[in-house]
This record gives C-alpha cells, sequence and structure tokens, in this order.
C-alpha cells in the first residue's frame, strides 16, 4: 500500500504544475503581443528597431497617440464607430429578438426557416459588396451612417436571430401559458415573462453584435469614404511609401481595443451560454 502511495504522490503533483505551466504559457501566448503593442505606443521612434528590444522606454511618451486620435482623424473614427455601433447593436438585439421569439414559438416559415436566417452568414461579404455599394451610390445612402447602420444591421441580424432562438427554444411554455390563463395578452405575456427570462440571451447577442460591428473592415472601407469613415479604416493611413507608422497604428490598436475587452470580459459567461445553448439539444 505504501508503494501505491508512494507512486501516486509524483503523478498528484505534477498535474497542478502542469496545469500552471500550460496556463502560464497561453497567458504569456496571448498578453505578450498585447504588452508589446502597448510598449510600441509610448516609446519614440528611435526605439522601434533598436537592439537589443527596448522592453520599456526611459521616456514614456504620448505623442502617438495625440497624432493617431487627431493627426490621422483616428478620434472621429472613433466617434463614428460609437455611433454605427451602438444604433446596429440596438437594432439587431431587437429585431433578433421579435424574429427569434416568433420562430421559436409560432415556428413560423416551418422547421428549416431558422436555419435559413443563419446561412445568410455564410455568404461571403466581397460577393454582395459590389450589389451593396452600386445600390448605395444610387439611393444616396453612400458614406453616410444610416447606410452603414442598415449595413451591419443586416450583418449581424442572422446571428442574433439564431442566439436568441436557442433560448426561446430552451425556455418553457408553462410560463407564458399561466401568464395568459391569468389574463395577460400575448405581447403582455412575452414582455413581463418571456423578456425578463430571455435577458442574459439578449446582453449576449447584443455584446456579440456590437463586437462584430466595431472590429468590421471591409463593408466599412468598400462603403465609406471622408463623412462615416469607421476606427478600423483608419489604420491603412499608416502604411505610406515613407513607411510604417509603427507608434500610431499601435496607439489607435489599443484604443479601439478598450470596448471589445471590457464587452467581453463583463458578459463573458453571458457570451459562452449564448454561443453554446441548443448545440447538444434536437
Amino acid at each position: 500500500m505504501s508503494a501505491i502511495r508512494s507512486a501516486r504522490r509524483p503523478k498528484g503533483r505534477s498535474l497542478p504544475i502542469g496545469r500552471i505551466l500550460l496556463l502560464g504559457f497561453f497567458l504569456v501566448f496571448v498578453l505578450l503581443p498585447l504588452y508589446w503593442m502597448f510598449n510600441t505606443s509610448i516609446k519614440p521612434s528611435d526605439d522601434y528597431l533598436a537592439i537589443p528590444p527596448v522592453w520599456f522606454p526611459a521616456q514614456p511618451t504620448l505623442v502617438h497617440y495625440e497624432a493617431a486620435l487627431f493627426a490621422y482623424r483616428g478620434l472621429e473614427g472613433l466617434i463614428n464607430s460609437l455611433i454605427i455601433s451602438l444604433a446596429a447593436t440596438i437594432l439587431s438585439a431587437l429585431f433578433g429578438t421579435l424574429m427569434a421569439y416568433s420562430l421559436a414559438r409560432y415556428n413560423t416559415g416551418g422547421q428549416h426557416l431558422s436555419f435559413w436566417v443563419l446561412s445568410q452568414r455564410f455568404l461571403p461579404p466581397i460577393g454582395i459588396v459590389l450589389p451593396v455599394f452600386l445600390i448605395y451610390r444610387g439611393i444616396g445612402l453612400y458614406d453616410t451612417h444610416a447606410g452603414m447602420i442598415i449595413a451591419y444591421t443586416v450583418f449581424t441580424l442572422p446571428v442574433s436571430v439564431w442566439m436568441m432562438f436557442a433560448y426561446f427554444r430552451q425556455m418553457p411554455k408553462s410560463m407564458e401559458e399561466a401568464a395568459l390563463v391569468d389574463g395577460c395578452t400575448r405581447w403582455q405575456a412575452f414582455w413581463s415573462v418571456a423578456m425578463p427570462l430571455a435577458a442574459p440571451g439578449i446582453v449576449a447577442a447584443a455584446v456579440f453584435a456590437f463586437i462584430a460591428c466595431w472590429t468590421e473592415f471591409f463593408f466599412a472601407l468598400v462603403l465609406t469614404s471622408r463623412s462615416a469613415f469607421t476606427l478600423p479604416t483608419v489604420f491603412r493611413a499608416f502604411i505610406g511609401f515613407q513607411g510604417a507608422q509603427y507608434g500610431e497604428a499601435a496607439a489607435l490598436a489599443i484604443v479601439s481595443l478598450v470596448p471589445s475587452i471590457a464587452l467581453g470580459v463583463l458578459a463573458q459567461k453571458h457570451l459562452v451560454r449564448g454561443l453554446t445553448l441548443g448545440a447538444v439539444r434536437g
């Protein structure tokens, strides 16, 4: 027995060490690029290609943030991204919730309509961006906030519908039926019973839609020019014939990461549940 216990102890001790090493490697793999990007954003231009590398500048500077936000119009792009992403997120969550409830409770369109809605995301953006560009030029939506809000709402709506559909499908109908028996209308049962229960799913769908809108580049590159350009399109200005502006690009990247990381951390549990709920349900 003592030999068996002694043989088991090394394995029991090595398991936590292995997990710690694996977690440490993962943290270094994820955090080191972020630290290097932040380090690049605050160090002088002479330290970019220094050998050995400068891990922390002796004289940190914020000149790259100032240039990225003002000289390269990064602040204007940031404001445009906030307006467009927030509006598109609200519309996507609103319409997605109503569509998902109709699909889950009334079986609208039969059994295959819900998958057809999700399949719209399978279509590559490059296949539809040219027709959308021509339509926008014809009706005056090119390089406008309204045009980008419509495009981003349509772009994120299928995933929002699918996530909310999974929530409403696993929600028991008996609670809404009890509210109907008590005298509530169908709308009152939806608003007072179904909506509070589906609040985590709505939050998850909204956060997912916001991150998708915030980081989208291709549609913004083609459908905007001078007025409604978003933050991701500003990065193309940092690469020119005379070289790349590493400090300005790193500074703007740090600024652009803040909303996505904050929302991801705050709604981490809801995001995981929203993406996996219904995966094992028939």
